[in-house]
């Protein structure tokens, strides 16, 4: 079985990173008799696109053969990619290693429904109508 898990870092020590379409890397873990067999770290090259990431990302994933995906959140587009491939998303938070491990002890929430697009997005530029400013 292959799983993987959006991360901050490039190892299985890194932590799961909230966001899933621009999320710097891909730790696709393979599983066998319940326990990590290995791992290999993927870049995201979907990071650099202005539009579209998450569904370039889910398809880099996709196109990985793996079985289950582990996020902090996964947005619509993304979603919809995992749907059509039968691939089953999960929340995780903690260490690669953590998420992944509680995964295989079905200590993890299956996510059914596809979070907010943009969802941990940090540079102030929300989807919000206020544009920033503030009536007084």
């Amino acid at each position: 079985m292959k799983i993987a898990v959006s991360s901050s870092g490039n190892n299985i020590e890194s932590e799961v990173d909230i966001r899933f379409g621009r999320c710097p890397y891909f730790i696709i873990v393979e599983v066998e008799d319940k326990a990590i067999k290995s791992f290999e770290a993927l870049e995201n090259r979907a990071t650099a696109q202005v539009g579209g990431a998450g569904i370039s990302a889910a398809e880099i994933v996709a196109n990985k053969n793996v079985n289950a995906v582990i996020s902090g959140n996964v947005g619509p587009k993304a979603f919809s990619v995992f749907q059509q491939f039968n691939i089953e998303v999960y929340k995780g938070v903690g260490t690669v290693k953590k998420a992944v491990e509680d995964f295989l002890e079905g200590k993890l929430e299956k996510i059914d429904l596809a979070g907010p697009m943009n969802a941990g997005k940090t540079d102030g530029m929300g989807m919000g109508k206020g544009m920033g400013r503030r009536d007084v």
